[in-house]
């Protein structure tokens, strides 16, 4: 389903907006997290992809691989850690901690009584339980019933506690919530929700690293417009696409890119947000393979962002997306192969769809003179997961893609 939203403008980037979050922000949140061992340094690649670009119709296609951003191999490494490093300089506001000392662990020692606890579908857990780790405090995971051991394991090994209960995603939000009040731990959720807005907004400051770098990156034009006429963000909670709207909307103003959402059709909170017009909550059971979308319910603090700036919401089938995961893994007609998970792959699950359809593809603008951003925001994050559904191991498309590195002007 496409829906073309009535509510988003062309217009400058607002400073109640600005206040909330900027890219004076995200910028030092990528110096905060610039030394963190668990980082690659130099961020992730831009791929040009242009052999797909001329077999969907497209001028340009360009996609930001986030598997290459850490050995948890997703975006969310971004956003969790900086979003415990904001809550603990609160918490000790005279101590004078920088965040490099504390992500090297030198205060673990006053933190060892500090606890973090939070709800996920896997990766943001993962890189909460991470940063946790590195800084010397106790973190806890509530797991819901339809996260994999798999997905479990690598939070386990990094020395998180794990909570496992029955329901789906937002009962393991509530279930966090009532814990963190019982036992005086604090919630680093990348979801808000009523007096609960300001970590929420850190985590999203984080994810806007991810555009401090796409300026370095991505083509100069002549004309001050954005290189993107078209950007493509996962749903979720729409925490990313909150994080990516506003700083391409505070950098290019009434230029901006036109925005697309996309989500698994049975976890549609956003697309039925911008039907209702407020933050609202998905029609189906939420239960999809791409499961760091399967989100039942829109953050209120994301929505803010995205209800004045996100043009068209959709939603794709998670058969669509894993035929996306198989076009990226494979390199198209020459074009570099690229590991992406469930999610990762489901910018491309709504393009494709988008251009197979004229109709569609008018609605939303795209044709042969669109440039075109696709994030892939996770890897192979449950690697049998991901060989059972493109038949290649993640180390094999690693290799692929190595050697298409490796030729003579990638030709």
């Amino acid at each position: 389903m496409l829906f073309t939203n009535p509510a988003a403008s062309r217009r400058p980037y607002g400073p109640a907006l600005q206040r909330v979050m900027n890219l004076a922000t995200a910028r030092e949140s990528r110096q905060w997290l610039a030394g963190w061992r668990q980082l690659r340094s130099g961020g992730t690649p831009l791929y040009a992809l242009p052999h797909l670009a001329r077999q969907l119709g497209l001028g340009q296609l360009h996609l930001k691989d986030e598997s290459a951003r850490s050995p948890l191999a997703s975006f969310k490494v971004l956003g969790a850690p900086v979003a415990l490093l904001r809550l603990v300089l609160r918490q000790w506001p005279g101590a004078g901690w920088a965040p490099v000392d504390l992500l090297a662990g030198r205060h673990a020692d006053v933190l060892a009584s500090f606890t973090a606890i939070s709800a996920t579908d896997g990766n943001h857990g993962r890189a909460l339980a991470a940063a946790a780790q590195s800084m010397g405090c106790r973190c806890v995971i509530v797991l819901h019933a339809h996260v994999s051991a798999e997905r479990e394991q690598p939070i386990r090994a990094l020395g998180a506690e794990v909570v496992r209960i029955t329901g789906n995603y937002d009962d393991s939000v509530q279930e966090a919530e009532r814990l963190a009040r019982a036992h005086g731990w604090w919630v680093v959720s990348d979801t808000s929700y009523e007096g609960y807005e300001d970590i929420p907004r850190d985590v999203m400051q984080g994810y806007g690293i991810l555009v401090d770098e796409l300026l370095e990156q991505a083509p100069e034009r002549g004309d001050g417009a954005c290189p993107f006429t078209h950007v493509l963000l996962q749903g979720g909670v729409g925490g990313l696409a909150a994080g990516v709207v506003a700083p391409l909307w505070e950098r290019y103003g009434e230029q901006r890119p036109t925005f697309i959402a996309v989500e698994p059709d049975q976890a549609d909170c956003l697309l039925q947000s911008a039907i209702a017009g407020r933050a609202s909550r998905a029609t189906g059971g939420v239960d999809s393979v791409m499961a760091g979308l399967a989100c039942g319910e829109t953050s209120p603090l994301a929505w803010r962002f995205l209800q004045p700036a996100v043009d068209l919401f959709m939603t794709v089938s998670d058969a669509q997306a894993e035929e996306a995961m198989r076009t990226l893994a494979a390199g198209a007609a020459g074009d570099v192969p690229v590991l992406s998970g469930e999610s990762g792959a489901a910018g491309l699950a709504g393009l494709a769809a988008l251009m197979a359809d004229p109709a569609l593809a008018a609605q939303a603008g795209l044709g042969p003179d669109a440039r075109v951003l696709l994030i892939s925001t996770e890897g192979a994050t449950a690697p049998g997961v991901y060989e059972a559904i493109t038949g290649r191991s993640p180390a094999s498309v690693l290799q692929a893609q190595a050697e298409w590195q490796a030729r003579p002007l990638h030709a």
